[in-house]
């Protein structure tokens, strides 16, 4: 899987909705981050890096990711709408 170089923006409301959705998945299916990577071949700090919402996943990313942990990409991304429009209310 080829992953972006170079300088990436920091994660916004909705990428900060998905990557918390994803670190929930992960404690209630009692995966690590470290096993995350290694079943989607992402590298161990480029997962993190988005997973601390310091960068943004990749639409293809977030397929990935869903495929692994057996997600509704569907469900996945009405959650994180959900909450970065309620996150943006309240400020």
């Amino acid at each position: 899987m080829s992953m972006p170089s170079g300088k990436q923006p920091e994660a916004g409301p909705f990428a900060r909705a998905v990557s918390a959705e994803f670190r929930a998945a992960l404690g209630r299916k009692g995966i690590s981050a470290v096993q995350l990577a290694r079943m989607t071949g992402m590298s161990r700090s480029y997962l993190s890096k988005r997973m601390r919402d310091e960068a943004a996943f990749t639409a293809n990313d977030i397929e990935e990711i869903c495929s692994a942990l057996e997600l509704s990409l569907l469900g996945v991304l009405q959650i994180a709408v959900r909450s970065a429009a309620f996150e943006k209310r309240q400020t």
